[in-house]
């Protein structure tokens, strides 16, 4: 099999636009490999490994656990305190997303786990920053649409995240 080959230093800040364009059009798979191509030369770049990480949760309904392993080993590599938990809470919201298209009613579980990153990143957040909040209101009516806010957590998601968010 052939290797990939270095892309030049030089030539980040365009392979960066096409990795976000990439994404946007719904090809995620070749966002995220351009965006492997960066951190070969680049291993710090905080804008790669963010787009990575949602190229790879692009993926989450069509792909296995894998992707979801390779989206959370992103997270220590994220500098901010405030970015790691608002991707965390990314990376567990799209695979309630993931799960609950599959019909799977395990997904409030993921939710909920999204909603206490959202909380945290909230609290590290900026004062003009609300990111963080309309994800954590998007999660709420997700649940709400779908009836999970009262639905008990299960025992594997409870295990991996700990007790469950109060809903406030």
């Amino acid at each position: 099999m052939a290797e990939p080959r270095p892309i030049s230093k030089a030539g980040v800040p365009a392979a960066m636009e096409k990795a976000t364009r990439y994404r946007l059009l719904n090809e995620p798979l070749q966002a995220e490999s351009i965006c492997r191509d960066i951190l070969a030369i680049d291993p710090d770049n905080q804008q790669a490994l963010t787009t990575m990480l949602l190229a790879i949760t692009d993926e989450f309904e069509k792909a296995g656990a894998g992707t979801f392993n390779d989206a959370k080993t992103l997270l220590p590599k994220i500098e901010s305190q405030y970015e790691r938990a608002y991707y965390e809470g990314i990376i567990n919201e799209r695979w309630g997303n993931a799960q609950l298209a599959k019909g799977m009613r395990t997904s409030v579980s993921w939710f909920r786990a999204a909603m206490r990153c959202y909380t945290k990143a909230e609290e590290l957040s900026e004062d003009d920053n609300d990111d963080a909040i309309l994800r954590w209101n998007t999660c709420v009516r997700i649940m709400g649409r779908y009836d999970f806010v009262h639905e008990p957590m299960t025992h594997d998601v409870v295990v991996e995240f700990g007790e469950d968010m109060p809903m406030r």
